[in-house]
């Protein structure tokens, strides 16, 4: 990631409390190239390797353009009501092609950040303000303005 991405994030991650904490694992790509264009075979080759990174007591959330959309305060609400559950939420970013069906069906919820297609440098940068906000909003900080 360029370095204002990762300069975003931890700006972010750092505001944070350890009660509400981002983690972020990065997964290599499969290596593209002109003899190896089966899309299908490299997706599911990441989304394996994705998988491995769940906790088995993980609330799996795919991110994906078909999703369900939220609101930021539909989003609060979702996201209390998981962690009130116990368990830890994780979301899947694909890579350039999507996610694999493997990831989507292991997924508990598919949620869509945007209608619009968004590079991984922004997708990141979105995560991480948004779940910012999400705390905010349900601690009472000011930073989230209706």
């Amino acid at each position: 990631m360029p370095a204002w991405v990762e300069a975003g994030t931890k700006e972010y991650q750092k505001r944070l409390p350890r009660n509400f904490e981002l983690l972020i694992k990065e997964v290599a790509l499969a290596r593209r190239s002109k003899s190896n264009a089966n899309i299908e075979k490299l997706c599911s080759q990441e989304g394996k390797a994705l998988l491995k990174e769940v906790s088995d007591d993980s609330h799996i959330v795919a991110l994906d353009v078909k999703g369900k959309v939220f609101s930021t305060e539909s989003l609060a609400i979702k996201i209390k009501k998981i962690m009130e559950s116990g368990r830890d939420i994780t979301l899947l970013a694909g890579g350039p092609d999507g996610l694999s069906d493997e990831c989507l069906k292991a997924a508990d919820e598919i949620w869509s950040l945007s209608a619009l297609t968004l590079p991984h440098t922004l997708v990141r940068i979105v995560v991480a303000e948004q779940i910012y906000r999400v705390w905010s909003l349900l601690s009472g900080h000011p930073y989230h303005r209706e």
